[in-house]
């Protein structure tokens, strides 16, 4: 059995796909339909597992390199 702890969570791939997501949040903002929070979306390219981080801006490569561990 592969011991290697880095890939993917669900199936060990090592290629991803990274977008953006932004939400609504509570009160005013969801009632007007205010995106006040971002996140980036880290997605596994063979499984579609999926794993949402908040939007501190510029980390880029850091979140996927947390993603695949």
């Amino acid at each position: 059995m592969d011991t290697d702890d880095r890939g993917c969570p669900k199936c060990g791939h090592t290629e991803t796909d990274v977008g953006t997501i932004s939400t609504t949040g509570g009160g005013l903002s969801k009632m007007f339909d205010i995106q006040t929070n971002a996140f980036e979306v880290v997605s596994c390219t063979n499984c579609g597992y999926s794993e949402l981080y908040r939007d501190t801006g510029g980390r880029g490569s850091d979140i996927v390199d947390v993603f695949l561990g």
